[in-house]
């Protein structure tokens, strides 16, 4: 049985070091060099039971929509529970520059928020730590680990709930965004996978797809607003909305409208956020499980730092359909 002497002996460094760093003594100051040596060699020797890391949180939330940050800060306070679980200390940065300033002092780093970065930031970020884990992106796919929740996969899981229940004419609401790495096309994953999969099922959906501009109330009230000026007559008799954020302003064009959901059209949407639960009428909605997003993303970075691993790993997590009043279960 490998012991903490083992450790120490491989590591060269004394046992009260190693055994500190293990039991999460959060006064023990060492060298981020030293920590990375002391958790490789302790992984090297098959011993697991280490927990003490120092990640930094990039952490860049939206400015222009509450309700879109709304989901942003439920993910960071589900980060900072799932971190003191596992012992793991985080300090949070605002910014690319400010997190390399700092990065001697980290084993490595969690990025969160919907912001695009410059390929050059990237790189320097590389060279000053190169263990981190995008959540919910993926703009540096051959650098750095990324755990997101499979959009792709919703939308067909989506269309197949909605096919199955009966509809057969179904939109989209959506905004845009990068879909990852050095291929920043005015195109999201959802809307892209939605187009694709309609055609590969057969159905005419073109002409009922909006993905334009951002994922905010504002934004889908607009689009909402062309899909009833372009349709006045001939209106999709389901919709799927890119997130719940986009769905609150659909719902408000379509009350103003004197459209009925879900009598003249069903909707669904992503997120579940808990404004779902209250909009008029309550929202269905794809919900991503955060504590999974966010274990999933810790426990990548800390198998790159303790194994120095080079392979790239991008984590897909299922989502799951909450039904509430705007899609009416037809069982």
């Amino acid at each position: 049985m490998v012991t903490r002497k083992d450790i120490a002996e491989q590591a060269g460094v004394s046992q009260s070091t190693v055994s500190r760093l293990l039991n999460g003594d959060p006064t023990l100051k060492v060298k981020a060099d030293t920590r990375r040596r002391i958790m490789r060699t302790a992984a090297e020797l098959g011993y697991r039971a280490f927990t003490s890391r120092s990640i930094a949180v990039l952490n860049v939330p939206p400015q222009f929509d509450e309700l879109q940050d709304a989901y942003f800060q439920s993910l960071q306070t589900e980060l900072r529970k799932v971190a003191a679980e596992q012992g793991t200390t985080l300090t949070f940065f605002d910014s690319i520059d400010s997190l390399i300033a700092h990065a001697d002092d980290h084993d490595g780093f969690v990025a969160t928020g919907p912001t695009s970065f410059q390929r050059t930031d990237l790189a320097h970020l590389r060279d000053a730590l190169r263990y981190g884990v995008f959540i919910d992106t993926n703009p540096a796919p051959d650098w750095f680990d990324s755990v997101r929740p499979d959009l792709s996969q919703t939308m067909l899981d989506a269309l197949d709930t909605l096919l199955v229940d009966g509809y057969t004419c179904i939109g989209y609401i959506g905004g845009v965004g990068s879909i990852m790495g050095l291929h920043n096309h005015t195109e999201d994953i959802r809307s892209l996978a939605f187009s694709d999969w309609s055609k590969r099922l057969g159905l005419p959906n073109e002409q009922y797809i909006y993905a334009d501009g951002p994922f905010t109330v504002s934004n889908g009230r607009a689009l909402a607003a062309r899909l009833l000026t372009d349709h006045p007559d001939d209106l999709p008799n389901a919709l799927v909305i890119g997130s719940d954020p986009m769905a609150v302003g659909v719902l408000q064009a379509f009350a103003e409208a004197g459209v009925r959901v879900p009598t003249d059209i069903a909707v669904v949407s992503v997120d579940n956020l808990p404004i779902a639960q209250y909009t008029a009428p309550p929202l269905s909605s794809y919900a991503i499980d955060l504590h999974e997003l966010v274990y999933a993303a810790l426990t990548t970075l800390t198998d790159a730092i303790a194994r120095d691993r080079h392979v790239r790993r991008h984590v897909l997590l299922s989502t799951e359909l909450v039904r509430r009043e705007s899609l009416p279960s037809k069982s």
